[in-house]
């Protein structure tokens, strides 16, 4: 995968553009050497998922499953198989 790197003030192709080279990697925009914003492609998503693994109180709720998952442990799958057989 290749990262491609473009000051904003360089950034002047159209978006159309960027988009099309995220397919090769993410597109990051830059500003003074600092990564400003990315155009990455998506696959087998849709725009409720990809609106979702950018919202901070959403990943702070998985944040805090996860850290509660290591801690605590979880439930078996078996267990959760049989919850759904019921």
């Amino acid at each position: 995968m290749t990262v491609r790197k473009v000051d904003i003030a360089e950034a002047t192709e159209p978006l159309a553009r960027y988009a099309k080279n995220a397919e090769k990697g993410p597109v990051v925009v830059t500003s003074n050497g600092q990564p400003i914003a990315v155009v990455v492609g998506v696959e087998n998503a849709d725009l409720e998922t990809v609106a979702l693994s950018n919202h901070p109180q959403f990943l702070e709720v998985i944040e805090r499953s996860r850290t509660r998952q290591e801690r605590e442990g979880g439930i078996p799958s078996s267990d959760v198989r049989r919850l759904f057989e019921e």
